[in-house]
């Protein structure tokens, strides 16, 4: 099968020296490529800048910002059976980019957002996505009330919600626990593990699934 999975955090420009982003490391979902390369199947990962070596035998596709990764998603998105959106991607981007460096001065800087693209959400409606369909939720509060709404909202198959609340899991951790919460209404908790134990296991259940 062929696999296409996001994965790390994106930028998005203040000005040249200066972004907004998070403290997702990558590590999620390149362990899930790595768990579905070893398993046979062909996989492409977009990643946004992580610090961490692609795993070999995969077809790289590396961006910075959200609409970059919404860009790449939507070009390969529908050769792929299996779309696993790992990446924490920004909900908003700077207005106004500044052309130079900001200076420091005694003032307040104001900033205006704008909402960045939806990726999980457009796979369905936009891209035409008719493949399985795997989002992750990190959340720190109502963490499967909003991992089920998500689940709905986007079209998924499967949600995997994590708790990113938790200071022993998660972002920049080499470890995590999750919960898949299927379209059917099932779910499976997968205790605190090494994320290459964790994605080995979501792999082989969105499968058999």
């Amino acid at each position: 099968m062929r696999f296409l999975i996001t994965a790390g955090p994106t930028r998005e420009p203040i000005d040249p020296v200066r972004y907004l982003s998070n403290r997702s490391s990558g590590k999620m979902g390149y362990a899930l490529a790595k768990a579905a390369r070893n398993a046979g199947h062909e996989v492409t990962l977009i990643s946004g800048p992580v610090s961490i070596p692609a795993p070999e035998s995969t077809d790289l596709v590396r961006v910075e910002t959200a609409v970059e990764m919404f860009d790449a998603v939507k070009i390969r998105i529908n050769e792929a059976d299996v779309a696993i959106f790992c990446a924490a991607v920004a909900d908003y981007r700077i207005k106004e980019i500044s052309a130079e460096k900001i200076k420091k001065n005694d003032e307040e800087v104001t900033l205006t957002l704008m909402q960045n693209p939806d990726i999980l959400g457009s796979a369905r409606s936009e891209f035409g996505f008719t493949g399985r369909l795997v989002g992750f939720a990190a959340e720190t509060e109502n963490v499967e009330a909003n991992a089920r709404g998500k689940l709905e909202r986007k079209g998924c198959d499967f949600v995997v919600a994590n708790d990113v609340s938790r200071r022993d899991i998660g972002f920049d951790r080499d470890a995590n626990e999750v919960i898949l919460f299927a379209a059917d209404g099932s779910t499976m908790r997968l205790d605190r593990a090494s994320k290459d134990e964790i994605a080995k296991a979501i792999i082989q259940h969105i499968l058999t699934r």
